[in-house]
């Protein structure tokens, strides 16, 4: 059963939301918060598996919160996945969101089987960044300046196996994909994934996407 906790400033969305997700027999809806601060108060509380987390929200916001849930670990349990609620028009600390540790982004207008299916996907690990939301980001980060980027040195410690398969999740490729892509089995892109992970030192495939543009591995607009 996997455990979600909800945090919007908006009663109806949390409402609305909550009975879409609690009508899943896989998804259990532990309890919702009305503002950041709430939000990670909850969290450590309830201990959910996913935080559907808004991004502009009173008191706290929703990347101050998420760095509070992923900077924490609570007793006996694990930090929760974050995913961020957001509208089209991104705000600009979207993006540092990722780096603060979301595990993706989900539009608040995506039809309700998106949002059912985001939960269970980020719930599983992996990173979920809806295409139009990815577009964006790669748009505003590729106009920044690049002198506090990440050196591209950071990537030595990959085999160059390591590095084509980091080049690939960056390009939004799941495992099944990846695996098509360079012809071996799922396990073995599993396996590289986390090596990856491990050796970057990061939490997720969100973290190693936004490593990857960073560093220069990945252009934006490839």
């Amino acid at each position: 059963m996997i455990r979600v906790l909800i945090a919007d400033d908006q009663a109806m969305v949390r409402q609305g939301f909550g009975a879409l997700l609690a009508a899943q027999p896989d998804l259990l809806v532990v309890g919702d918060a009305a503002n950041g601060a709430d939000a990670v108060t909850a969290a450590r509380r309830l201990d959910p598996d996913v935080v559907l987390m808004d991004v502009r929200m009173p008191v706290l916001d929703g990347l101050e919160a998420t760095r509070r849930l992923i900077g924490s670990r609570p007793e006996g349990g694990e930090r929760p996945k974050v995913l961020i609620l957001t509208t089209f028009d991104l705000d600009d600390y979207v993006y540092e969101a990722l780096r603060a540790g979301a595990s993706g982004f989900l539009l608040k207008d995506a039809p309700a089987a998106d949002l059912v299916q985001a939960v269970r996907v980020v719930a599983g690990g992996e990173a979920l960044l809806a295409p139009s939301v990815t577009r964006r980001l790669i748009a505003e980060f590729a106009a920044r300046p690049s002198r506090n980027r990440p050196r591209p040195t950071v990537l030595s410690a990959l085999t160059p196996r390591e590095t084509e398969v980091l080049r690939l999740i960056a390009r939004g490729r799941s495992n099944g994909e990846i695996a098509d892509d360079l012809v071996v089995a799922e396990q073995t892109v599993k396996t590289h994934v986390g090596r990856i992970l491990a050796k970057l030192n990061l939490r997720d495939r969100a973290q190693a996407v936004v490593l990857a543009y960073e560093t220069g591995l990945v252009a934006a607009g490839e």
